[in-house]
């Protein structure tokens, strides 16, 4: 039991049921200041039940209530205000985590799948910090899922078809010189793409060419075809290199090419069920609400991205048999997903209320929106170079006799660029600073990760073996310790909330807090004296040190022991 059931229980127990413990539990809260308690019931609710003063009925709860299990009970206006058991508290949580190690706060698994769309780079296009969001977001995600006891698909829906490969072959067929595309592959055909993106801002007549091409593709022109599956190897090569810096698989790669030839099925039950109507030559569906239909197939018979996205979600629901499909796409796209879900609702399909956009914000650099077809981008890969190699350098000052510098550099760099991405709140976007990413200062992946190997140095200068401290005492009684038991009892909490909540902000802004408490404990405690503490200080470390490395691992950041 943990201590907000503790406490909802105490309080169900004196009400009479005037509110359930769901009730209970949503009205709790923690006190910011920590000699006000550790939890308080809000008594304002009851009020009008009650007809008396949210004062006077917290004064009547709290002297009604039984102290088992709570160090002291008290009304503070119109609060009641929970101090709880520290050593019977601190005991349990600790004891919990040296028997549970790296499980502790998993949920026992349901096997229910999760189809999560995440990266989906395009491909012929360089893989830049723009996809970094959608890639550790997503990735992320899959994880925290897999924690609370779900089986998450990672799928890659690359970005392999659609008008831009048209405008490729327009690009390539102008302007491309083959032995230098051979040479240096996605530099190149980045190159053409800019450089025909600005021509037809000009010139129409290189939009109508790019369709034309683009219709050739759908339709299995040989030479589009050839064209095309040139330019897609070219990227994958690349992709997979840059997937494995970051320490990211997919269970599927299935891009939109590979649902071609099932739109045809989808357009079938459209018109069985009678929803296609003609729209100054397109094919569209009409949706309420909506100031455009949803758009299935233009006046040239090419179809479109809802088209084949219709198609991915009844392959993926027929395949995967989802309980929730996620879409982790920019924000941008909101307006086609809420038009996917429509049409889905009405194609009779109730599995579209399990489908969730799950938006974010962009990276700006020095405030402005990046731009693939403006040629204004932050390239990925040399940018992982420069975060390993920055961090290489601080790594060097810190611990110049540390054995495996270059596996703890790249861990150390890559985790940065991962960590500060997902400390911002999706939805917020952020302006990219190498420079704060890499910092072993403030709230930052460093930060976390060398808290993490600071505890490993203490363990490793104890001996420290979890089976030796195993039924012992292991209550502390100093304020700093406190601050860390409570943050890790609420471990699962967060998880759960960032699940709930699409959000993996919340592990990282937990990791943090988690990180900054054991830091102050250790600025203010000696944590290796022998004493009669010892065993719990050694006991507080290592569970610490368990959850830091648990928590950067859901957020697909490594924790090296050494730093």
């Amino acid at each position: 039991m943990n201590d907000k059931q503790l406490v909802t229980q105490a309080l169900a127990a004196v009400l009479d049921g005037a509110l359930n413990e769901t009730a209970l539990a949503n009205l709790l809260e923690t006190p910011k200041q920590s000699e006000m308690g550790d939890l308080a019931f809000p008594a304002f609710s009851l009020a009008k039940t009650l007809r008396k003063a949210p004062q006077v009925i917290a004064a009547e709860i709290a002297e009604r209530l039984s102290t088992v299990g709570f160090e002291k009970v008290v009304a503070v206006g119109p609060y009641v205000n929970f101090f709880l058991d520290k050593a019977a508290t601190t005991t349990a949580v600790l004891s919990d985590i040296l028997r549970q190690g790296s499980d502790y706060g998993t949920v026992a698994q349901t096997g229910e799948n999760i189809a999560i769309d995440l990266s989906s780079p395009n491909i012929a296009k360089p893989f830049s910090i723009g996809h970094l969001r959608s890639t550790v977001i997503g990735d992320a995600l899959a994880k925290i899922y897999q924690k609370i006891g779900y089986h998450p698909i990672k799928i890659n829906h690359l970005g392999d078809w659609g008008k831009q490969f048209g405008m490729l072959i327009v690009a390539y067929q102008k302007y491309g010189d083959e032995a230098a595309v051979r040479q240096n592959p996605i530099s190149e055909l980045l190159k053409l793409y800019v450089r025909i993106n600005a021509e037809a801002e000009t010139d129409p007549t290189i939009d109508e060419a790019a369709r034309d091409w683009f219709l050739k593709l759908e339709t299995g022109d040989p030479e589009a075809l050839a064209l095309w599956q040139w330019f897609r190897d070219e990227s994958l090569v690349e992709f997979d290199r840059i997937y494995t810096e970051l320490g990211v698989e997919f269970d599927s790669m299935n891009g939109e090419a590979f649902y071609n030839d099932k739109m045809a099925e989808i357009i079938d039950i459209l018109e069985a069920k009678h929803l296609l109507t003609l729209s100054e030559g397109a094919t569209v569906v009409e949706l309420e609400g909506f100031e455009h239909p949803a758009l299935i197939k233009k006046s040239d018979g090419a179809t479109l991205y809802i088209t084949r996205d219709l198609a991915a979600a009844l392959y993926r629901k027929r395949t995967y048999k989802f309980v929730k499909s996620l879409y982790v796409v920019g924000q941008e796209q909101s307006g086609h997903f809420k038009q996917l879900k429509a049409v889905l609702e009405k194609m009779d399909y109730d599995w579209s209320d399990d489908i969730e956009h799950v938006p974010f914000g962009l990276v700006t650099r020095a405030g402005k929106k990046l731009s693939t077809r403006k040629g204004n981008v932050i390239l990925l890969e040399p940018t992982i170079h420069e975060a390993i190699s920055r961090a290489q350098a601080q790594i060097d000052a810190k611990n110049p006799d540390l054995p495996n510098k270059a596996a703890v550099a790249h861990a150390v760099g890559v985790g940065a660029i991962k960590f500060y991405d997902l400390k911002n709140e999706r939805l917020n976007g952020y302006d990219f600073n190498l420079e704060d990413m890499v910092s072993f200062e403030g709230e930052t992946g460093p930060y976390v990760q060398y808290a993490h190997a600071r505890i490993q140095s203490i363990l490793r200068k104890a001996d420290f073996q979890p089976a030796e401290v195993a039924g012992l005492d292991l209550s502390l009684k100093d304020a700093e310790s406190w601050e860390i038991i409570k943050l890790l009892q609420t471990f699962s909490e967060f998880v759960a909330r960032a699940a709930r909540t699409f959000e993996p902000s919340v592990i990282a802004k937990y990791v943090i807090n988690l990180a900054q408490a054991f830091n102050k404990y250790y600025a203010h405690t000696r944590i290796l004296d022998d004493n009669a503490d010892r065993p719990a200080r050694l006991a507080l470390s290592y569970a610490t040190g368990v959850v830091l490395k648990e928590s950067l691992r859901l957020l697909g950041v490594e924790a090296p022991s050494e730093m």
